[in-house]
């Protein structure tokens, strides 16, 4: 979750580098703790689909924040290398993972279930590109990121027979946020440019996770 690396315009400073070392503690601390927390409250009386949905929603979003970590602290330039397809990568499988509790308690739904096909399709043709392709593709893979958000718009009836308004009005907010956010990941000359997305990455974050806890719980009544 880093900005698009074509060459750098600028060399940011070191307080920006410590902003953004923060923003990422923070992200990455909160997502283990609130996912363990997630998966043990879940776990206790959810169904195996409940569960399923929200293993794989807490797992994408700590890989997801941690690879960003990662990348994003890591100055060795090879290894620098490495971690960036990882973390390029992660941002597919976060987005599926968002969608997989919701996703999966509505998939009897033939709709439902052809947009999540398209989800775990288009992350997995992401990520094999991101590996295979390294550097190349990247402002395309900023549009499937952000048709892969956003196609939940889709099935917004079917959903909405499993989710309450609450959960709906947390997930565009997040959605909006990550919208919003990629302005300032493609906006390489602004100071604190990277801090500032990765900001925007966690409130998002943050949504979504409180999305997710809310239709959890709402499964567990």
């Amino acid at each position: 979750m880093s900005a698009a690396e074509t060459p750098s315009v600028r060399t940011p400073a070191r307080a920006e580098l410590r902003a953004d070392a923060v923003i990422h503690v923070l992200g990455v601390g909160a997502s283990v703790a609130g996912g363990v927390w997630l998966i043990a409250s879940t776990a206790m009386q959810g169904s195996a689909t409940l569960v399923t949905g929200v293993v794989i929603y807490a797992l994408s979003l700590c890989a997801a924040l941690a690879f960003s970590a990662l990348y994003n602290t890591v100055s060795h330039a090879r290894a620098k290398d490495i971690l960036r397809r990882f973390d390029h990568s992660a941002i597919f499988l976060l987005i599926a993972g968002t969608y997989s509790p919701f996703m999966l308690a509505g998939i009897a739904d033939p709709w439902v279930a052809t947009v999540y096909a398209f989800l775990l399709t288009a992350a997995a043709a992401g990520i094999t590109i991101k590996f295979a392709m390294p550097r190349r593709f990247d402002r395309l893979a900023i549009l499937l990121y952000l048709a892969m958000g956003w196609s939940g718009a889709l099935i917004l009836g079917p959903l909405s027979e499993v989710m309450n308004a609450h959960v709906l009005t947390l997930i565009a907010i997040g959605g909006a946020l990550y919208s919003v956010g990629v302005l300032f990941h493609i906006w390489e000359r602004l100071p604190f440019q990277n801090a500032i997305w990765h900001a925007f990455v966690l409130a998002a974050a943050i949504c979504h996770f409180g999305a997710v806890t809310a239709f959890a719980q709402g499964q567990l009544l």
